[in-house]
């Protein structure tokens, strides 16, 4: 009997080899192409728990076979690829659970399925609780729940709000023998008892805690700086000595389905305010940059971010693509609102960096007058402002901000949008030594490319545009690569602020941790996953051939 045969005996979910539906989930938005040969639709946890059990058993016997999750598909590292059994959750585990609003002072809750999409959980939780998770990333009409919490997600309100780990109160997941778990900060009582257990998660928390606390300090030493880090294994989000807590939820959220296979999350929510203004800066060139962020940073943001003039100019060209997916009102006022951009494009006026910095308060005045006196700090300095006062006047600006990656993956022929320099942060302090290096690295190479990103907390997202059939394009992304890398460093930076290691960057983590720390991460990988059922490849244990088989060469 066949494995996928096996499969089917075993669970209520469905369970595909058929050729087009391989070939269906052999892609995410990265520059790789990885074909499973099994694709798993489970129905609910016992479905998961059935299949790590089985492949658990199959592997100790001797079988090459491994568990790779996936959500909606929006990874741009690779993370949710693989030639082995792709469990996809957004077919069946789509379901929201309990919504709790604010409630004497206690934060508002919600509790997911990893295959809800975003777009969907935030709609029902505005409605239930008038509250969101603020660490949506720019795909948040895409992606699902899953990738958001297995990549530490975050976005344009990670400024004021931070990332997706700082929401996390408790993470159900599939251990990698089949049983079930429930993970949440535990208090010194709760974790020895825990501890105690004859169960794989007991061993995962004894084992855990020993290697966290003889390792402290180099634990600490590795501790990223930048606001936004999803490299590597948070080893150093555990153990809360303030709280007084042990955590191993923090360390899932972030490991890319490595450790445990996510069914269900406890997300904490945010009350937004719900009046906002947004004081748009046009820059001519970056000279000024440093000293803008820093001025507007003083009024406190809730988001600050930018797109370049290639991304101007994209979505000036394509906005009738942009349009098209939106009702017929809302493309018309939209499309007439962008008839002074599309002017000083025609002009010549494009300016080499749009910055967006929008305040929200309590009341419409307080945000005007926040964005006001950031406009009026930035007097002397060699730029042009203007201010939008509600939501029609921003939109035009969040739609290309958001919209910049997809302009360019649907819409340049020939070309492919090429995600693998796409996510490094660095400290704002760094802008005038660190711009004019990277500059200088990616400057006269055969691929153009687009800058748009979270100026106000360092993470720049440069996409550039290549055609992958070109051998030597594919050779100038793997010389590109290491430098770039080299030069966060230099600065004391992120190889990936939001997304994460995947395929693309899980070779290149030593740019970034010590020797000893990558010891750890692989120690990490070996507790709680010793049969290595779980994505392999990723965070641990990936390489260079890996990328240089896998890339695309085609579109």
């Amino acid at each position: 009997m066949s494995i996928a045969d096996q499969l089917r005996s075993l669970i209520e979910g469905d369970v595909c080899d058929d050729t087009e539906t391989r070939h269906q989930y052999s892609r995410d938005t990265s520059i790789f192409k990885r074909i499973p040969a099994i694709v798993v639709f489970p129905k609910h946890e016992k479905d998961v728990a059935a299949v790590v059990k089985f492949v658990r058993e199959e592997r100790e016997a001797g079988a090459d076979i491994t568990i790779t999750a996936r959500s909606a598909g929006t990874d741009m590292t690779g993370g949710d690829l693989t030639t082995s059994i792709s469990m996809v959750f957004t077919k069946y585990m789509n379901h929201l659970g309990d919504i709790v609003p604010a409630l004497e002072g206690r934060e508002p809750l919600a509790t997911t399925e990893p295959g809800v999409y975003y777009r969907d959980f935030e709609k029902a939780t505005l409605a239930r609780a008038g509250a969101l998770l603020p660490s949506y990333p720019a795909s948040r009409e895409l992606c699902a729940m899953g990738g958001i919490v297995n990549n530490n997600s975050g976005g344009e309100l990670t400024l004021r709000y931070g990332k997706t780990e700082n929401y996390i109160r408790a993470i159900d997941v599939v251990l990698s023998d089949g049983s079930t778990a429930t993970l949440r900060p535990l208090n010194a009582t709760e974790l020895e008892k825990k501890k105690r257990e004859p169960t794989l998660e007991a061993a995962i928390y004894r084992q855990m805690e020993q290697l966290i606390r003889e390792n402290k300090d180099e634990i600490e030493k590795a501790r990223p700086t930048v606001t936004k880090n999803s490299a590597g294994y948070a080893l150093w989000n555990v153990i809360d000595d303030a709280k007084g807590t042990f955590d191993l939820a923090r360390l899932v959220c972030g490991a890319q389905g490595t450790l445990a296979l996510m069914t269900r999350a406890t997300l904490a929510l945010v009350t937004p305010k719900e009046h906002k203004a947004m004081l748009i800066i046009f820059l001519s060139d970056f000279g000024s940059l440093p000293e803008i962020v820093s001025r507007v940073l003083a009024f406190s943001p809730e988001s600050f971010e930018s797109y370049d003039d290639k991304t101007f100019s994209l979505a000036i060209r394509f906005m009738p693509q942009m349009l098209k997916q939106m009702g017929i009102m809302q493309a018309a006022q939209l499309g007439i609102s962008f008839i002074p951009e599309i002017w000083m494009t025609l002009t010549g006026g494009i300016p080499k960096l749009v910055l967006m910095a929008e305040f929200a308060e309590d009341t419409q005045a307080a945000a005007e007058a926040k964005a006001q006196e950031a406009e009026a700090a930035l007097q002397g300095l060699p730029v042009r402002t203007k201010i939008a006062h509600n939501q029609a006047q921003t939109a035009k600006y969040w739609k290309v901000r958001r919209e910049s990656f997809a302009l360019l993956r649907k819409n340049v022929k020939g070309l492919y949008a090429a995600p693998f320099i796409d996510d490094f942060s660095v400290h704002p302090k760094d802008y005038p030594s660190f711009l004019p290096e990277l500059d200088a690295i990616v400057r006269g190479r055969s691929f153009i490319y687009t800058i748009a990103g979270h100026i106000g907390d360092g993470n720049f997202h440069i996409i550039p545009l290549t055609n992958m059939a070109d051998p030597k394009a594919r050779a100038e992304i793997m010389e590109v690569m290491p430098q770039v890398f080299a030069l966060v460093q230099k600065y004391g930076g992120s190889i990936t602020g939001e997304h994460n290691d995947g395929i693309i960057r899980t070779p290149y983590l030593s740019y970034q941790f010590s020797p000893k720390m990558l010891e750890l991460f692989a120690k990490t990988k070996e507790i709680w996953d010793p049969a290595g059922v779980f994505n392999p490849g990723k965070k641990v244990g990936g390489t260079i051939a890996d990328i240089e088989r896998d890339m695309i060469t085609s579109l």
